[in-house]
């Protein structure tokens, strides 16, 4: 049996109709997982100590002020979920939620062409694997931002990251994700 490597979906954050282009391709692997029936975590991955890191606690910030039915939001810059407490979080996730929809999202570094690019794909998110660490995957779907580049000393990259990078990532991320949840929710009420 071949395996089949899930489709990476891009979008540019420096392009105008991205967010609109995200949301479209979130409400399609909805409907696709068909979560209608499933309570949605959203779990925002990375810390608040580190620049390139802090993309995944600003995404639950911005998400956490719009508490949306069936939605549930782990990771924010006033609890973030990070290396040392993700197995941790997984856990009360499985205990408190039967059987959810998770989407994980986390920063990422990628080449030089793709930095400002936010990805979604099918699937676990492989967290920390960016900067060498071994950490548990997780999601059914993941969303990232690619922050900066990977090469060489990737933990100082995500320190020199520059903020407003992350920023603009945050907000297309947390703006695709607030609004095709909202139309999603709508179609079933």
């Amino acid at each position: 049996m071949l395996k089949t490597t899930p489709k990476v979906f891009y979008f540019n954050s420096d392009q105008r109709k991205s967010a609109a282009l995200l949301k479209a391709q979130l409400l399609r692997m909805f409907d696709d997982y068909d979560i209608s029936d499933r309570e949605i975590i959203l779990l925002c991955i990375g810390s608040d100590r580190s620049t390139g890191d802090s993309l995944g606690p600003l995404v639950g910030h911005k998400l956490s002020k719009y508490p949306l039915p069936q939605v549930s939001v782990y990771g924010t810059l006033d609890d973030p979920v990070h290396a040392a407490n993700l197995e941790s979080k997984i856990s009360q996730i499985r205990l408190n939620h039967m059987e959810p929809f998770i989407i994980a999202i986390d920063a990422s570094l990628g080449t030089m062409d793709h930095v400002g690019f936010v990805t979604v794909s099918e699937g676990p998110l492989h967290p920390g694997l960016g900067v060498n660490k071994t950490l548990p995957s997780i999601g059914d779907m993941h969303i990232t931002g690619i922050v900066n580049f990977s090469g060489m000393m990737e933990s100082l990259l995500l320190q020199t990251t520059r903020l407003s990078k992350v920023m603009l990532l945050a907000d297309l991320i947390s703006q695709g994700i607030l609004c095709s949840l909202m139309e999603y929710m709508s179609d079933f009420k």
